[in-house]
């Protein structure tokens, strides 16, 4: 059995917008046998371009039920059912959060109508619902409301169904991880209530005691993906154990990686058996050479007694890494490891390299682009927070970096103006510093991220 869903909502991101409307029709496998659909109070204003978009205004909505009042509904319509959907991730991952708000945990097979059709029809152009179906010829009188694209999904279903010849759409469903072998000590409910969200979890023993430390911006998907490895000795031992998972939230990713490395030094769970920072095992290293220039190179951290100037995971990215730099602080290419010649660097014949590879530059100018360099790396400002997501639409994480240091992490509402430090680290929770958790802060700070960095 299916239940075909669609709905609207007030924005794209279920952790800040709501549901406006659902539509559900279940399907038997070969026809609809239930029709369900109702609007929803999303309990916030509909912006004016989603209310141009779907037709759903805030008058519409006014009388509306709140969705824990169709909550019951929705429950008894999907259970035993698979939910179908085109785009499934962003229907159900709605439908999720709204039951995770009311504290009940929401889990159902899933069926993503796009990718099947990829799959069964591909050859198209366009896998959006309306796109393919005006490519099909499939009619929808009710474009954007929950109803007309549900129908409109049963009737993409149909034809998929038809055309499913060597049973494609049963093997989809057999791979959803909720239905997978769990191991023989672990309760389903823990299963259950495991969110997909951005957070640390962990695998405790019978004795509860924990033995893996993990983090994901899925929490969900991740650990389940630990009962799908292959049984090595070391996955089927880990299997055998787990009796019970926990997790913690943290809203950013930034705080999740923090947070595990510090929970993984304090537990230290046997099968955590190095800091996952240590992936990042070659490093970018500064020397000085005969004609005193500065130079860069890459190699294994452990062939080498200094501290890197940066980790990385491979000479690859360091390479890339060191690519960007020499175009933004003009350095020499030779200089910075990247060609192995003997004369002039490639940007020397193009005007672009001010002759450092042929100790044309004078080594103090060229030394102090390096140094600008370096100390970007090591912190470009001393002094600074980071605001991230938080663990609810309510709330900022902010980590703090004082003096070059980090001092730790904590949680502010997003309606509080925080102006001076001192009001930023009142929600700051001490944590050690160490050289993982600064390699992890300096890849944040290099790499693109989302996060507002204010420094002082």
């Amino acid at each position: 059995m299916f239940a075909v869903i669609d709905i609207e909502t007030t924005g794209g991101n279920a952790r800040f917008e709501k549901i406006t409307e659902i539509a559900i029709f279940i399907h038997d496998g070969e026809k609809v046998v239930k029709e369900y659909s109702t609007l929803i109070n999303p309990e916030k204003n509909i912006p004016p371009f989603i209310s141009r978009l779907t037709g759903i205004s805030d008058e519409m909505v006014a009388d509306a039920p709140r969705f824990y009042e169709v909550a019951k509904d929705i429950v008894e319509l999907t259970d035993g059912k698979t939910i179908v959907a085109h785009n499934a991730q962003f229907d159900y991952g709605f439908i999720r959060e709204e039951f995770r708000s009311l504290g009940f945990s929401f889990n159902r097979s899933t069926l993503c109508t796009v990718k099947l059709a990829r799959k069964l029809i591909p050859g198209h152009r366009s896998y959006s619902l309306g796109n393919i179906c005006s490519q099909l010829g499939i009619s929808n009188d009710a474009r954007h409301r929950a109803s007309g694209d549900a129908l409109a999904t049963v009737k993409l279903f149909d034809l998929l169904l038809s055309k499913d010849q060597q049973g494609i759409i049963n093997k989809s469903i057999n791979n959803d991880p909720s239905l997978m072998k769990l191991p023989p000590n672990l309760n389903r409910d823990d299963v259950n209530r495991l969110p997909e969200e951005t957070g640390v979890y962990y695998f405790h023993n019978e004795k509860g005691n924990i033995i893996y430390i993990g983090k994901s911006k899925n929490i969900r998907k991740r650990a389940l993906s630990h009962f799908a490895e292959k049984d090595n000795p070391k996955s089927l031992s880990l299997k055998m154990e787990i009796c019970s998972i926990t997790y913690e939230l943290t809203g950013s990713e930034l705080v999740a990686l923090l947070f595990e490395s510090d929970e993984i030094k304090k537990h230290k769970p046997r099968y955590n058996r190095m800091q996952r920072e240590s992936y990042y095992q070659w490093g970018i290293f500064k020397k000085v050479n005969e004609d005193g220039y500065f130079t860069l190179k890459t190699a294994r951290i452990k062939t080498h007694d200094e501290e890197p100037l940066i980790t990385v995971r491979n000479a690859e990215e360091a390479a890339e890494i060191l690519d960007a730099q020499v175009e933004k602080y003009n350095l020499c290419q030779k200089l910075c490891g990247l060609y192995d010649i003997k004369y002039a660097c490639f940007r020397y014949g193009v005007k672009q390299c001010n002759g450092a590879c042929i100790c044309k530059e004078d080594p103090a100018e060229y030394n102090k682009r390096v140094i600008q360099l370096i100390r970007k790396w090591r912190y470009e400002n001393q002094d600074f927070f980071i605001l991230g997501e938080g663990r609810n639409r309510n709330e900022h994480s902010v980590v703090a970096v004082e003096k070059g240091r980090y001092i730790g992490f904590g949680y502010m509402d997003t309606e509080f103006a925080a102006e001076t430090p001192d009001q930023f680290k009142f929600f700051i929770k001490t944590y050690a510093d160490n050289r993982d958790v600064q390699r992890i802060i300096q890849r944040y700070l290099h790499q693109s991220h989302t996060g507002k960095i204010i420094t002082y």
